[in-house]
């Protein structure tokens, strides 16, 4: 949607910052009728600017004690092991995020474990027993003083 506007980014704005608010408090924060408020988020829809909403969960309260980066290189630079490692990161639930990247390494996964064990099981188990992995760098969150996702 190329043609938004600043009252569009306002609404995204604030739908980022809350995906439940309603159609009449939305309305309000951004200064439109609830029915131009609602015709421009179901725009925003319609054209994919809004792919979805989702619950934001707090990870102490799920059991997630544990969140580190890796970085993965792989042994062979062609398109069927770029396909072999992403299948098996999609079905991994311990891989939050997987990003394919530029730079000496091929791919950056977050990875978010109970603990220490369960991210040395994941490590040496899952990760590293993949045929295609070269090497892994870890890189483990101490904190996260911002994380827009929260």
């Amino acid at each position: 949607m190329s043609d938004m506007d600043a009252l569009d980014r306002k609404i995204l704005r604030e739908l980022s910052a809350d995906g439940r608010l309603s159609n009449l408090a939305l309305a309000d924060r951004v200064g439109l009728s609830p029915s131009a408020c609602l015709r421009r988020t179901a725009a925003l829809e319609k054209s994919g600017v809004i792919s979805g909403y989702r619950a934001v969960l707090s990870a102490d309260k799920i059991g997630i004690g544990f969140v580190a980066y890796i970085t993965v290189g792989l042994n062979q630079h062609t398109k069927p092991a770029q396909e072999a490692f992403e299948r098996a990161m999609a079905a991994a639930p311990q891989v939050r995020e997987c990003h394919n990247i530029t730079g000496p390494v091929e791919y950056m996964l977050r990875v978010e474990v109970a603990d220490l064990i369960a991210y040395k099981y994941f490590h040496t188990d899952i990760l590293g027993a993949l045929p295609q992995v070269r090497t892994l760098t870890s890189y483990v969150v101490m904190g996260s003083p911002k994380d827009e996702r929260a």
